[in-house]
């Protein structure tokens, strides 16, 4: 794999330091190992869902932690099928870790395991203090959050 160099950009620009690190530190990190699958999707606004295949696996056999900016889950096959003696096994019995990265203020809402597939609801929930707000004109009104898109879009439309 190629490495990129984020030496000048980090000369440059300040604050950035965490985005650096973990650009390193998800090529060092990346084995090439694929298991369990899994889908990244963004249902909408600040919602977002990862779902891992996690066929074989019961609920009792998976462990999500949810730490500051790092969702981590780890699968760790019960010894009920050591008794039995397989034929073929083309089916995973490995354990698994998978980390995600997690942006600021994401929390996880929920986990479900259903069908082999385990699905986890995310979501962004930026505090009061970061949310823009309008600011009255000669200070009369107090400060209110501005409601709708974070994007601005509400701005650009009343223009």
């Amino acid at each position: 794999m190629n490495r990129f160099d984020l030496t000048p950009y980090r000369r440059s620009m300040v604050g950035f330091d965490r985005l650096f690190d973990m650009l390193e530190n998800q090529g060092r990190a990346n084995t090439g190992d694929n298991y369990p699958p899994f889908n990244i999707e963004k249902l909408g606004g600040e919602s977002y869902r990862i779902t891992l295949a996690v066929a074989g696996f019961k609920p009792d056999d998976i462990d999500i932690t949810a730490q500051q900016n790092l969702l981590v889950i780890l699968g760790k096959k019960s010894e009920d099928a050591a008794d039995s003696q397989f034929l073929h096994v083309g089916i995973a019995q490995r354990g698994f870790e998978r980390r995600f990265e997690l942006a600021d203020y994401v929390k996880v809402r929920t986990a479900n395991l259903e069908d082999g597939m385990l699905v986890i609801d995310l979501e962004r929930e930026a505090p009061e203090s970061m949310k823009p707000k309008k600011i009255a004109v000669g200070g009369r009104a107090p400060l209110s959050v501005v409601e709708g898109d974070d994007t601005g879009s509400d701005a650009n439309e009343a223009a």
